[in-house]
This record gives structure tokens, C-alpha cells and sequence, in this order.
């Protein structure tokens, strides 16, 4: 199956992974996304031979497909076991799976107003399918038969896991409902499936049709020169020349409102930033918010549950929306204090310019902040934080822990010149998979940065290595210039690669159960600690500048004397997104106005003026372009707790890279997916369950009892 983590993903029918081909497959049309994949190491996607017009029809067939291989498992006349059913299950929809890896790639990647139209018809056919696999009596009562068997007991214990969850994710998804509810259910499935893809489209297009153009260097005060150059080759590469132009994506936009010095720019590119999806034109995206939070709460309630949050968190760790909430508030309070707390230091400095701090001037008096306290512009270490060295650093790091290497690859298919492909291998020599890296924004690009999984491994047909991606969107160097990025920059590709490697240390039977096919608060578990590395001396020792010079050692010390400053509004402007969305997804079928919603629960639980969510209602992708995060955005502060307290048990052993602590880390928590129960495996590592003080002390916020 395709999956995307971290960012706002579409819903997918659950397929098996793309994997070696069935004995007995049904026969396929001449369709090149279909055909099974060729090249080395079980082969790889072919993109060099999509084509936008071959998708929907390919699509329609890998669907029939599947339904034949469903059938033939629901008319076996034997009794329902392990073997002939959930096994031919797991197998069953590799065609389809290979055609929605490329498909799904160009909709986070590509999306052309050609492939938009076909996305807009495809989606609903996609939720279509997936009820009428759920929905199916037949199949289902085989599973429940295995699930409620004797002999189940006699299974692996990874055999029984999978049972758990093929029947949990059919009950869940409303598999014992009756005939009429089940059609209703489809009804809303495929409505909602619509409502996320044109919600994600709208999203796109407000990111791409809105920039700020500048035409005096002037405007640019404050930028370093590398940020000048890449604005100065984005305007050339919008046919704008003798501008500079800031695109309306994070990677471009937050550093311009950090450093530049023209307030009325800041707040005019902060503006721009904030009110996508929200600007009152084609694009809007606030109805469609109402319409999506309106049929999540007829669809949970027809499945039982009081609220849609009730009904997304039932297999998640936390297990309920309280528990949730309850961590959410924990962390809310002290980061609330530091925040007021920094903001009384920044608005002295504010007072000589005679401003009172606004949300377009936070980042701006933050740098001024850190500078005052620590003697430290951040700006000062983007020289050294070259995009290729960060990569290789990151491969530094994974080969220090897990022995994996890193090569490039030359001659396969990649779906635009940006793609890099690296093959990796183990300590032996042996291969692990391939990793995909897309670095950079482009037109039909949603923005942010993300992992996906291309193919998942497994070992039910033979051994199948997996092939994952990270992509993200930097703004290439000027001409022949290297491209820079931030630090929080370099930290979130340590966070994705987190995210790869845990998708390349799989070590499953079954794909279902394999890499990142985890529970949502979990997931983001590996990808968190992974972030830790960038910051040991190994890596910052690779880390140079277009002189080959190290960054200076006095400026290590600052930035890690200065490594909890503004802790407080990293953790407000995210953990605000969090709670409006847990709160809007506990509000059942209340009318919900999204502008006046998001207000009053942010003036309800302190939201400090200064600050703003960190995805705003309408844009916020990662819960109504898709189900994944929805009622599940806490997921990162629940994960966070776990990396906090697991990073911990490195400095136990006395090094980020102990060799006992890291073949531990890779066997109890990389390797498993969900082979393991996620608060199993977390014990298995750590020998106890989390402590939310790991996290605290993390953040430099006071130690609160558990």
C-alpha cells in the first residue's frame, strides 16, 4: 500500500503491498501502471512509464482485480482459516497497489490540472471500493471465524497480531452494520473522499498562486545572501527577472518573517502564509470544512461512537479523546508561561523600535531575543547547513547505529530530475531497500515534508526489500551556488529520514504489519528520536561551509547553551493546531462556524496573541485532506514523549551512538511495525512505560510529578 506520513495524505484502499505476483492473478489489460515491476531487487516503480491518461482506467481494472481475488477466497468451500484467508488477503491487490504508488506520488508531487481531474473523479471510486471490500459479509465472516477460533491460539504470535487487526480493521470500519446503514456509510465514505481531494487542491493552489514579489533589494534587508540568491533564482524561475520571489511555502516564508527588517513586508508575507485557504475566493476552503466536520459526526455516530474522535482514537495508544486531551493541557500549561515569559523579554527590545509585538513580529524579536541572551543569530549557521551535507550526514549517522550504507543509483526510473535514488545495504553487504530523496518546491508540489513508502517489505511471498521516499521542498541555491537550508530545517529532515528508516528496518512476514503501518501515535515515535542525531558532535562535524570549514566550536556552544529558547512557542503554535482539532472532532453534529470556532477555542484555553496555530482550520491538510491525523494531531506530542524518554536511555549508556542501545532500539521498536502491541514494544526498549519528565526536561520546562 502507499503511505505517506507527515503530510496531508488521501485516503487509500487497503491493498497489499506491491510485492512478487500472485500464482494465479486474474488476467490484466495492457496498462504499464498494472504490470509488475521491473529493474533490481524485486524491481522498482516504473515512472518513466506514467502517463496521466493511463491512471483511471488502470485504476478501474486493479480494482475488478482484486474483487476477483476476494471472491475466489469467499467461495473457497473450506473452513475459513489462517492460510486460505487471511493470507490470500494480505496478497491480494498488488496490480492496484503498484498503480496508486505512482498515482499518489503525482498527487502530492505532480498535480497538474490534467491529473486534478482525474484525481476528482478517481477518489470516490477508490472509497467505493474500499466499503464494498469491508462491507463484503462473505469475507468478513471468514475473518471473524479465524478471530473467534480455538486454533488461533495455535498461530505465531505475529500470525495472531495480524488476525487482530484484519478483524478490528473491518469492525472498525463498520463491517457488522446492516444492509441499509452499510450503503449509508458508502455514501459518506465516498462524499468525504471527494471533500478531501478538493480540499488539498485548494490548498495547493493558494500556496502556489499567492508569492511575494519583490522588486527593490532593498526589501530584502535582514535576508543573508543565500536567501537573497534563492529568491533571486525562484523569481527567474517564474519568468520574473530582476525580482526576488518568495514563495508561499515554510521553507521560504519563515525564514523572510524571521530576518527581514521591513515590519510592513513581514506582515504582509506572514498574512499571505496564514490565510491560505482562507481568502474568500475559488479556493476557499472553509465550507468544505463545515461539510467534512459534518459527515465525520454521521458517520461515527452510525458506527456507534458519540463522537468521530471517539470512533479514531478506539486502536490508538492513547485509546480515548481524555487521554489525549489530558497530555495535550500538561503541555500546554508551562509552554503557555514561557511564552509570556520570552515575550515580556522581546517586547523591551520592541519598545526602542516602538512596536508592539505582533504575530508577523514574534519570529523577528525571537532572533533578536536569542541574540541578546546567547549571542547567537541562527542566520550565522546556515552556511553550514549545505543540503548534500545534511543528507550525508544523516547517512553517517544511520551507518554509526544500524550499518546501513548509502549509494546513489544512476538509470532508474525517477518521476522528475529533482529525484536522487540511493540504494541501501546492510552491514554485510546485503541489500535493505531503496530510498527516494525529492528536495525541492516546484509547481504541483503540496508543500511541507513528508515520507512514503513505495513498497512495504515482507517475507509472505519470499523476501521483498522495501522502497520508501523522502520528500520536501527547498529552495534550490542560486547559480552555482549550494542550497542552504535552516536549522530547524536540517532538524526536520533528520525527523523524515526518521520516518525512512523506519520504513527500511522492517523486518515483518506480513506488509500489513510492516515499517510505518503503525498506529498514528506511534508512528511518529522513530521519526522523533531520529532528530536527535543532528545535533552530536559526529554530525556537526560533517556539517561545512563552501570553504570546507567546520562550524566554529564557539558557535556549538551557543547553540546548545541556547537549545530550550523558545521551547514555548515551538510547543504553543503546534500543540493549539492539536487541540481545535481534538475540539472540533468532539463536537459531534454541532454547527460549526471555522473562523469563530478556531477563535473562541483559542481565546478559551490562553492562546497568547502573539502566536498563531501552526495550521490554521483551513489549511490544515493533515486532518481534512485525509483521515490519518484527524482527531490525531496529538499524536506528535504523544510520540514526543516517547522519543524524549527513549533518547534518554542513550545517555544512560554513556553515547547517542552505543552500539547495545542502538541494536536494541533497531530490534524492539524499528524492526517490529506492528508485530508488537506499540506500548509492548516501547517496554520491550525502555522496561517500563513512558514518563512525560523526559519530556520536560527536554523542553527546559519545569519537572512536574507523573
Amino acid at each position: 500500500m502507499n503511505k505517506m506520513i507527515l503530510a496531508a495524505g488521501t485516503a487509500a484502499m487497503v491493498v497489499a503491498a506491491a510485492t512478487a505476483p500472485l500464482g494465479a492473478a486474474p488476467a490484466l489489460p495492457a496498462n504499464p501502471l498494472l504490470a509488475e515491476w521491473t529493474g533490481p531487487n524485486g524491481g522498482v516503480p516504473a515512472f518513466d512509464k506514467a502517463k496521466v491518461s493511463d491512471f483511471k482506467p488502470a485504476i478501474e481494472a486493479g480494482i475488478e482485480a482484486q474483487f476477483k481475488e476476494v471472491d475466489a477466497i469467499t467461495a473457497n468451500p473450506a473452513a475459513p482459516t489462517f492460510d486460505n484467508t487471511i493470507v490470500p488477503l494480505e496478497k491480494a491487490g498488488r496490480p492496484l497497489s503498484r498503480a496508486l504508488t505512482i498515482f499518489f506520488v503525482y498527487s502530492s508531487n505532480l498535480s497538474s490540472p490534467e491529473f486534478q481531474k482525474v484525481e476528482e473523479e478517481v477518489m470516490p471510486k477508490l472509497a467505493a471500493a474500499q466499503d464494498r471490500l469491508i462491507q463484503n459479509a462473505k469475507l468478513f465472516a471468514r475473518i471473524d471465524a479465524i478471530y473467534n477460533s480455538p486454533d488461533k491460539a495455535k498461530l505465531t504470535p505475529e500470525q495472531q497480531r495480524l488476525v487482530w487487526k484484519s478483524w478490528n480493521d473491518f469492525n472498525q470500519a463498520g463491517a457488522k452494520l446492516s444492509a441499509a446503514d452499510k450503503a449509508i456509510l458508502s455514501t459518506y465514505n465516498q462524499k468525504l473522499a471527494a471533500l478531501y481531494t478538493k480540499f488539498a487542491q485548494n490548498q495547493l493552489a493558494d500556496e502556489e498562486n499567492y508569492a511575494l514579489v519583490l522588486d527593490n533589494k532593498d526589501q530584502l534587508r535582514g535576508l543573508t545572501d543565500a536567501q537573497i540568491a534563492a529568491a533571486s533564482a525562484d523569481a527567474e524561475a517564474h519568468k520574473l527577472p530582476g525580482k526576488w520571489r518568495i514563495a508561499n511555502t515554510r521553507s521560504a516564508m519563515e525564514p523572510f518573517v524571521t530576518y527581514a527588517t521591513d515590519r510592513a513586508l513581514r506582515e504582509k508575507g506572514w498574512r499571505m502564509w496564514v490565510s491560505r485557504g482562507d481568502n474568500g475566493n475559488a479556493n476557499d476552503n472553509n465550507a468544505l470544512v463545515v461539510e467534512i466536520l459534518k459527515v465525520r459526526a454521521q458517520k461515527a455516530k452510525l458506527l456507534g461512537y458519540p463522537t468521530y474522535a471517539h470512533w479514531h482514537l478506539a486502536d490508538t495508544m492513547a485509546k480515548t479523546p481524555d487521554n489525549a486531551m489530558n497530555l495535550l493541557m500538561r503541555a500546554w500549561k508551562p509552554a503557555v508561561a514561557q511564552v509570556h515569559a520570552d515575550v515580556a523579554e522581546m517586547q523591551k527590545i520592541a519598545d526602542a523600535d516602538k512596536i508592539t509585538i505582533e504575530p508577523w513580529d514574534y519570529r523577528f524579536y525571537a532572533e533578536k531575543l536569542r541574540k541578546a541572551k546567547y549571542d547567537l543569530d541562527l542566520g550565522e549557521v546556515k552556511p553550514y547547513l549545505q543540503l548534500d551535507h545534511v543528507r550525508d550526514a544523516m547517512f553517517m549517522a544511520a551507518g554509526k547505529l544500524y550499518g546501513y550504507s548509502f549509494a546513489k543509483v544512476d538509470g532508474l526510473p525517477v518521476y522528475h530530475p529533482d529525484v536522487t535514488v540511493y540504494e541501501v545495504k546492510g552491514k554485510a553487504g546485503n541489500h535493505i531497500g531503496y530510498w527516494y530523496f525529492d528536495p525541492f518546491a516546484r509547481a504541483g508540489k503540496q508543500s511541507g515534508a513528508w515520507m512514503n513508502a513505495y513498497r512495504e517489505q515482507s517475507r509472505v511471498d519470499g523476501d521483498v526489500p522495501t522502497i520508501v521516499s523522502n520528500n520536501s521542498n527547498f529552495i534550490p541555491g542560486g547559480a552555482g551556488q549550494p542550497t542552504t537550508i535552516s536549522w530547524d530545517d536540517a532538524a526536520t529532515m533528520f525527523h523524515e529520514f526518521g520516518h525512512a528508516l523506519h520504513g527500511l528496518s522492517a523486518n515483518s512476514t506480513y506488509p500489513s504489519l510492516s515499517g510505518t503501518n503503525t498506529a498514528r501515535d506511534f508512528v511518529e515515535f522513530p521519526s522523533q528520536v531520529n532528530e536527535n542525531w543532528f545535533s552530536t558532535p559526529e554530525v556537526q562535524a560533517m556539517l561545512v561551509n563552501a570553504k570546507g570549514e567546520q562550524i566554529p566550536a564557539e558557535l556549538l556552544a551557543k547553540i546548545k547553551r541556547a537549545q530550550t529558547f523558545n521551547q514555548g512557542f515551538s510547543v504553543v503554535e503546534t500543540q493549539a493546531s492539536a487541540i481545535v482539532d481534538m475540539k472540533l472532532h468532539l463536537a459531534g453534529d454541532a454547527a460549526i462556524d471555522p473562523k469563530a470556532f478556531e477563535k473562541a477555542t483559542l481565546a478559551e484555553i490562553g492562546m497568547p496573541k502573539e502566536i498563531v496555530m501552526r495550521h490554521r482550520i483551513p489549511q490544515f491538510g493533515h486532518i481534512f485532506a485525509g483521515e490519518g491525523y484527524a482527531a490525531g494531531y496529538y499524536g506528535y506530542l504523544w510520540a514526543e514523549v516517547l522519543a524524549t524518554d527513549a533518547y534518554e536511555a542513550f545517555g544512560e549508556a554513556g553515547s547517542p551512538y552505543d552500539p547495545a542501545t542502538a541494536k536494541r532500539f533497531h530490534d524492539t521498536i524499528l524492526s517490529v511495525g506492528n508485530t508488537v502491541d506499540p506500548a509492548q514494544a516501547f517496554r520491550n526498549f525502555r522496561g517500563r512505560d513512558p514518563k512525560v519528565a523526559a519530556w520536560l526536561r527536554h523542553e527546559g520546562f519545569p519537572v512536574t510529578e507523573e
